[in-house]
C-alpha cells in the first residue's frame, strides 16, 4: 500500500512537469488571468504576490496547525466559553423579567401608541395585553427575580449577571439568530465561536477548538450558518457532535485498515496538499490538511471525552442526564467535559422555544413550562459543577435567545383561530452571563412597567459580542480579518463593553 501511494505521488509530479510547457501556458492563459482577478475579489488578497510568498519548505506553525494556541491582545479573564442558545426565543416575562403591572392590565386592549411604527411577526389589529403566566419570587442574596418555572435556578442566581434590556433590530428567527451569532443578519459572516478559535486556537490539539451540540429535535432556523466560519478558513467552523450514538460519524476504522496504514495514507495526502498550497496559497488547503490530521487524532480522543457513562452516578443525577438519548441535560454535561479537556468554545442550541399559541385557559400551556423544566436542572448543575471543580473562574457561560416576547398577546386577525401566544419582540429581552470576570448577582438594565421597551441600561447584540471578546482577552475594535479589501470584525463598526456586569 505504501509503495502504491508513493508511486501515485511520483506520477502526479511527472504530470505537473509535463504540463509546464509554452503550449500549456498559452492554452490556459485566459482562464488563468481571469482566476487571478477573481481571487483578488473573492479571497480578499493580492493574487500577484501572496501565492508566491510560500514555497514547499516555508510553512509556519500556524500554517500547518491553524488551531495552535495564540496569545490574545491582553490578559484574558476566561479560557473557554459555553454559549447556551434557546432557539425560538424564550419569554423573559415568564422567566426573569417580572412585571406585576401587567397583572392589572391583563386582557385590556394594547394602546396603539405601542404598536405604531413597530414590526411584528403575528400581530394585527388591536391585541390584548397579557399578565405574567408564572409566579415570581426574589431569590438569593441578590434578590433577583426568578419564576416558578425555574425552581432549581434559584440555587445559582447569585452566580449570574442579568442583562434585562438587550435589544435587536431583527424580529424573524433566521436573521435574528444569524445576527446573534455572527454580528450580521446576512449569510457569510463568521460565527463568534469561529472568531474565538481563529484568534486563540485550541488548548487540546486532539479535539476541535469549536464544538456544537444540539437538542430539541431540530437545528436552529438559520441552519448551520450560526456556527459557520464565513470568510475565515473552514477549519474554524463549529464541529457538530451528537450526544446519542457515535459522537462523530465514521469514528471506527473500516475492516482491514490499521491505524498505521491510515497514518501513512494521511501523510501522503498531506504532502500533496502542501505542494498545492505552495503553488496557490489557498487557506482552504491548509484547512484540509488540518482536518485530515484532526480526524485521525479525534478517533482516540472523542470517544473518551464524549462518554458520559463513565461519570459518577451523583453527577449524572445532578444534571438529570439520559444516557443513550439526545437531550439538553446530556449536552450540558458534555459541555463541562469538553471545556475541562481544553475545548475553546462550546455552543449548545436547544430548539423549541417559539411560544406561539401556547396560552390556554388563562395559563401557560405545557410548551413553555416543559421547555423550562428541560433546561432548569441541567443549567443549574453546569454552573455548580464547574464551580466545584474550580473551572467556573476560567469559563464564561452565556444564556439567551435571539430576541424576546411581547407583553401583548399574539393576534393574527383570525377570529376562528385566535392565537394567544406572545409574539416575537426585539425591543427588550433578557440574557445572562456567569463565570470568570462576571460580577456575581448583578442585574443591568431595566424595562418599562410592562416589559415592552428598555428604559435604562439598554445594550445591543454588538455590546454582548464586545463583552465576550473582552473576557477572552480581545480588543473587539482591533480583532479583525482582511476580506474583500477591507478589515472585518465581529462587532462591525459598533459595540461597547458592558462594564456594569464585569467584576
Amino acid at each position: 500500500m505504501k509503495d502504491q501511494i508513493e508511486r501515485l505521488i511520483q506520477e502526479k509530479l511527472a504530470r505537473e512537469a509535463q504540463e509546464k510547457t509554452r503550449r500549456h501556458f498559452i492554452k490556459s492563459c485566459a482562464q488563468g488571468l481571469g482566476g487571478l482577478a477573481l481571487s483578488s475579489i473573492f479571497m480578499g488578497c493580492d493574487p500577484l504576490t501572496k501565492p508566491n510568498k510560500k514555497s514547499a519548505t516555508t510553512f509556519s506553525e500556524r500554517d500547518l496547525n491553524p488551531l495552535a494556541t495564540l496569545p490574545p491582545h491582553y490578559g484574558p479573564k476566561v479560557k473557554s466559553v459555553i454559549y447556551l442558545h434557546m432557539a425560538g426565543a424564550p419569554s423573559q416575562l415568564e422567566m426573569f423579567d417580572y412585571k406585576p403591572k401587567l397583572h392589572s392590565l391583563d386582557g385590556q386592549d394594547c394602546p396603539q401608541s405601542l404598536l405604531a411604527g413597530k414590526k411584528f411577526a403575528f400581530i394585527k389589529g388591536t391585541p390584548k395585553l397579557m399578565g405574567p403566566q408564572a409566579e415570581f419570587k426574589q431569590e438569593g442574596d441578590s434578590g433577583n427575580w426568578v419564576s416558578n418555572f425555574m425552581p432549581h435556578f434559584k440555587k445559582v442566581v447569585d452566580d449570574v449577571a442579568f442583562l434585562k434590556a438587550v435589544h435587536t433590530d431583527q424580529f424573524n428567527h433566521g436573521p435574528a439568530q444569524l445576527f446573534m451569532h455572527t454580528g450580521s443578519a446576512r449569510l457569510g459572516r463568521p460565527s463568534i465561536g469561529a472568531w474565538a478559535t481563529y484568534g486563540l486556537g485550541s488548548e487540546n490539539q486532539n479535539l476541535p477548538g469549536f464544538v456544537v451540540l444540539t437538542s430539541g429535535g431540530n437545528t436552529p432556523d438559520a441552519g448551520k450558518s450560526v456556527w459557520g466560519s464565513g470568510f475565515l478558513p473552514s477549519v474554524y467552523q463549529g464541529v457538530q457532535c451528537r450526544s446519542k450514538g457515535d459522537p462523530v460519524l465514521y469514528l471506527e476504522d473500516p475492516d482491514g485498515i490499521s491505524r498505521d496504514l491510515k497514518k501513512s495514507t494521511i501523510d501522503a495526502i498531506t504532502q500533496i496538499n502542501k505542494e498545492e498550497y505552495a503553488k496557490y496559497a489557498d487557506p482552504e488547503i491548509l484547512a484540509r490538511i488540518n482536518q485530515y490530521e484532526m480526524a485521525y487524532r479525534m478517533q482516540i480522543a472523542v470517544p473518551e471525552v464524549m462518554n458520559i457513562n463513565n461519570e459518577p452516578e451523583h453527577i449524572k443525577e445532578m444534571y438529570g442526564v439520559e444516557p443513550g438519548k439526545e437531550s439538553f441535560a446530556n449536552n450540558c454535561l458534555l459541555a463541562r467535559k469538553l471545556v475541562e479537556d481544553g475545548v475553546r468554545f462550546v455552543q449548545l442550541f436547544d430548539w423549541g422555544w417559539d411560544s406561539h399559541g401556547v396560552i390556554r385557559s388563562g395559563s401557560i400551556d405545557k410548551g413553555l413550562r416543559n421547555k423550562c423544566t428541560q433546561i432548569d436542572r441541567p443549567i443549574t448543575a453546569l454552573i455548580m459543577d464547574l464551580k466545584q471543580r474550580g473551572l467556573l473562574d476560567d469559563t464564561l457561560i452565556v444564556w439567551g435567545g435571539e430576541f424576546g416576547r411581547t407583553p401583548m398577546q399574539e393576534n393574527r386577525g383570525n377570529k376562528e383561530m385566535p392565537f394567544k401566544g406572545r409574539d416575537h419582540h426585539g425591543d427588550a429581552f433578557t440574557m445572562w452571563m456567569a463565570g470568570g470576570g462576571i460580577k456575581k448577582g448583578a442585574s443591568h438594565g431595566q424595562t418599562d412597567d410592562i416589559g415592552f421597551s428598555g428604559i435604562e441600561g439598554r445594550v445591543s447584540v454588538h455590546d454582548v459580542h464586545a463583552t465576550i471578546l473582552h473576557l477572552l482577552g480581545f480588543d473587539h475594535e482591533e480583532f479583525t480579518y482582511e476580506f474583500q479589501g477591507r478589515p472585518f470584525r465581529l462587532t462591525d463598526v459598533e459595540g461597547n463593553i458592558i462594564k456594569e456586569i464585569l467584576s
